[in-house]
């Protein structure tokens, strides 16, 4: 159904374009597909590759100068647990976004206004309740998840540290999603630089000079987040555009939030329920041996630069859904589907070449330990030649997202991932907790669900066309 039939003045953009909007969306809704999606693509590829570059850096500096216990503390259980609250949020929030980019397309600039100022709204009230369970079941998840003794006091001293800069990151991240649905990209990865050089700066001054360890590396990533919140903050409430931000008339608009909420719970459930099943995964590594949860968590930097990237494609593909499904293009969005799956296979195929040959380089930028280095190389040598299988379930369900179908998208990952994944774990890896089965569960159901996407897609673009 379109937006039309839910909020009384939207009207599809072909009837209600104004010209300043259509020469801002031009880039997006009109031209060359491809030049369209890479000049979108790029600085969100940037961006998202300086943001793994917090936690590289992070892993970089407590894994050479405090110890293979720190690394284990900063990117075992912690992470995963950190993903599953913040996951859910950014899932839940990505129902902003959808609707900003339709809005935009559309040039429906009162609703655009009301979106930015609910999606903030929701981004205040998340932070504070995100920030209240984090660090109440911080030991909790620690106990749940099996993590290694010597380990749970280094991760408990940075898990607190680190959600109690949930509100400003959630604020960055609300704020360049924005920018980025009215599609400027280039701004939030401007901001990225920033605080990524900063966050370097405070990484070595805090824990080489003042010897903070895993305390210091926590306060640099949470000072990064206030320097990020403040510029963009600064920026949409100093802007002239339609996307501006008053804090005076911060508040809930009742429909948009029900269709935040109804595109973007779907996401935030998927999100957490994916999260729920990594974790059920870091409690198997776990078992193994602090070398092994060490050798994961050096292994998730490698994979983060393949997550970040086809992330990347999948918000470029997003809001390009998002902006020409507004402006009724529905043609376009298809070609831009095929477009940006062609680009993120080619990318997802160039990285697997270069990981084989160089990841064993790649990790003793975290770790001198050679049984570390043994088991991250066993791991590299399982998981990147799949990772392609994984490039559908990003684009398709991107695609789809930018439609304003979320639900569907979310059961397909649910049974597909989460469920098909926990059955795997509890059947075959009770019967044999090793390495290999641990990590086979991850491309027996990214092959299922993307294939379940495959047979979705061509239902949900006809539906779309009906509606």
């Amino acid at each position: 159904m379109f937006l039309s039939m839910r909020f009384p003045v939207f009207v599809r953009g072909r009837h209600n374009f104004n010209s300043k909007s259509i020469a801002d969306s031009a880039s997006i809704t009109e031209g060359t597909i491809w030049k369209a999606l890479l000049s979108f693509f790029f600085p969100i590829l940037a961006g998202t590759l300086f943001q793994q570059l917090y936690n590289t850096v992070d892993a970089f500096v407590v894994g050479q100068f405090v110890g293979t216990r720190a690394l284990a503390a900063v990117g075992g259980t912690t992470a995963v647990y950190v993903n599953l609250l913040v996951g859910f949020f950014v899932g839940l929030s990505s129902g902003a976004g959808v609707l900003i980019s339709q809005f935009y397309g559309a040039g429906n600039n009162r609703n655009i206004s009301q979106a930015v100022h609910t999606a903030m709204a929701l981004c205040l009230a998340g932070g504070i309740l995100v920030t209240a369970l984090g660090m109440g079941f911080t030991d909790l998840m620690l106990r749940l998840t099996r993590t290694p003794a010597e380990v749970v006091p280094l991760s408990r001293r940075y898990l607190l540290i680190y959600f109690s800069g949930t509100i400003p990151m959630f604020v960055y991240n609300m704020g360049a999603g924005i920018l980025r649905a009215v599609g400027n990209s280039r701004t939030p990865f401007l901001i990225l630089v920033a605080g990524c050089g900063t966050n370097i700066l405070l990484d070595l001054v805090l824990v080489l000079v003042f010897r903070l360890g895993v305390t210091g590396v926590a306060l640099a990533t949470v000072l990064c987040q206030v320097e990020s919140a403040a510029i963009v903050l600064i920026i949409l409430t100093k802007t002239k555009e339609t996307y501006r931000l008053s804090l005076r008339e911060l508040h809930f608009h009742g429909p948009v939030l029900r269709e935040t909420l109804r595109i973007g719970f779907p996401a935030g459930v998927q999100s957490s329920l994916y999260t729920i099943s990594n974790l059920i995964i870091q409690t198997n590594f776990n078992i193994l041996g602090t070398e092994t949860v060490a050798a994961w968590a050096a292994f998730g930097k490698i994979d983060g630069i393949f997550w970040m990237t086809i992330s990347a494609f999948g918000i470029a593909v997003t809001t390009f859904s998002g902006q020409n499904f507004g402006a009724g293009k529905i043609d376009r969005v298809r070609r831009g589907m095929w477009e940006t799956l062609a680009m993120a296979a080619a990318v997802s195929v160039s990285y697997t070449v270069f990981f084989l040959l160089f990841g064993k380089y790649f990790y003793m930028l975290f770790t001198k330990d050679g049984d570390v280095l043994s088991i991250g190389m066993s791991i590299l040598r399982f998981m990147v030649p799949w990772w392609i299988s994984y490039v559908s379930i990003e684009v398709l369900s991107g695609t789809i997202r930018g439609t304003g179908k979320s639900f569907v998208p979310m059961i397909i990952t649910v049974f597909g991932v989460c469920g098909l994944r926990a059955l795997w774990l509890f059947t075959q890896v009770a019967r044999s907790n090793s390495l290999s089965t641990v990590l086979a569960c991850y491309p027996i159901t990214w092959v299922a669900t993307s294939l379940a996407f495959w047979i979705y897609y061509p239902i949900a673009m006809r539906r779309t066309v009906a509606d």
